[in-house]
């Protein structure tokens, strides 16, 4: 049974770092496609970051050169390294994955291309 289980979130100022984590089980983490997302009140679910199987990363522009996704296999977890928060990043995060075939980097960040989802943690920017 695959379980996707976030922690790290929590309150920060702007222009402060956050790291979330997602722990796996399962399944390998270095098997499946694997993202971030986010959700603000009253607007869509959107991606922030994706990493391919074969570790490959890709970035929504709001957010590129600001955070960072990264895996380690031996702990079987999935990370977002968030430097240079702004209030605009204060949203509900997801992590998300997915075991198959490849897809295109634009497919990557799409919600309909993930099939497993973990229960989110909250981040909230403060100015």
């Amino acid at each position: 049974q695959v379980q996707l289980v976030e922690s790290g979130g929590g309150s920060v100022q702007s222009g402060g770092p956050l790291r979330l984590s997602c722990a796996v089980s399962g399944y390998a983490i270095s098997t499946y496609r694997m993202a971030w997302f986010r959700q603000a009140p009253g607007k869509e679910r959107e991606g922030v970051a994706a990493i391919h199987h074969n570790g490959a990363t890709f970035y929504a522009e709001s957010v590129q050169g600001r955070f960072s996704i990264s895996r380690d296999s031996a702990k079987n977890t999935l990370y977002l390294q968030m430097n240079s928060l702004k209030p605009e990043d204060t949203a509900m995060y997801y992590c998300a994955a997915d075991r198959n075939l490849p897809v295109t980097n634009v497919q990557a960040l799409g919600v309909s291309w993930y099939h497993y989802w973990g229960q989110g943690t909250q981040v909230t920017v403060s100015s």
